[in-house]
């Protein structure tokens, strides 16, 4: 996986078109809860996961950077707490100093405002005033997986994020993943201007003709019709 090419690949497409290229490959599709979201509107993020579970203090992220590799992104699991927040603006600053490409955290950061002046795309639940509340120990296992939602990360997946959230994918199936998305990529941007030119997608998909074969057969599922049609609005 060359994770320089697939930055210039990710610049034309988005999470929904990968997300829609799992279910397209027969893979789980592991999205952040909705409730993720960028401090700085419109940042991106795709780099291998560098997972480390949060203790109560910034230790546990200066060890994960010790290991970290250029273009890497911390992946923060801090259980979904709305009570503290986990990472500020030095944390940020140094996962850019060890050449991280962005940080994901299950749970709060804190100063805000000197998070988007560094300008390291961090992907939250959102922002609170106070640091850590106590400590915890340590279990096993802190940087090698990280939960986030109900999905386990791990080094051997690639991290996405956009507009539209965080997306998890194996690093093994990247490539092919990638050539999927930018396959329905270009289905709909062709749907599009064509819906431009005035050709409406019923027109464009033959929905008349959908439905009129399920009034046949009432089995069949719009999926399917579209499979048979070369659509992608679905997947």
């Amino acid at each position: 996986m060359d994770q320089q090419d697939l930055r210039k690949r990710f610049v034309t497409l988005t999470t929904a078109h990968l997300a829609d290229a799992c279910i397209r490959a027969g893979l789980p599709v592991r999205c952040a809860p909705a409730s993720m979201s960028a401090v700085e509107p419109g940042d991106r993020l795709l780099g291998r996961a560098c997972p480390a579970r949060h203790l109560g203090s910034v230790d546990i992220f200066l060890e994960a950077f010790e290991a970290a590799e250029p273009g890497d992104v911390l992946v923060v699991d801090n259980g979904g707490r709305l009570d503290e927040a986990c990472v500020g603006d030095l944390v940020v600053l140094e996962a850019e100093a060890a050449g991280l490409t962005g940080i994901v955290i299950w749970g709060l950061h804190r100063d805000t405002a000197d998070i988007r002046a560094i300008g390291l795309p961090v992907f939250s639940l959102g922002a609170i005033s106070t640091g850590p509340l106590s400590l915890r120990d340590r279990p096993a296992g802190a940087l090698e997986s990280a939960t986030v939602g109900d999905h386990v990360v791990s080094r051997a997946d690639l991290v996405l994020g956009d507009d539209d959230g965080v997306l998890f994918v194996p690093a093994a199936e990247a490539e092919n993943l990638f050539t999927i998305a930018e396959r329905i990529r270009d289905t709909e941007r062709a749907q599009a201007d064509r819906i431009r030119a005035g050709v409406s997608l019923r027109e464009q998909v033959g929905f008349a003709a959908y439905l009129a074969a399920r009034h046949e057969n009432p089995s069949l599922t719009f999926r399917e019709h579209l499979r048979s049609v070369g659509g992608a609005i679905e997947e």
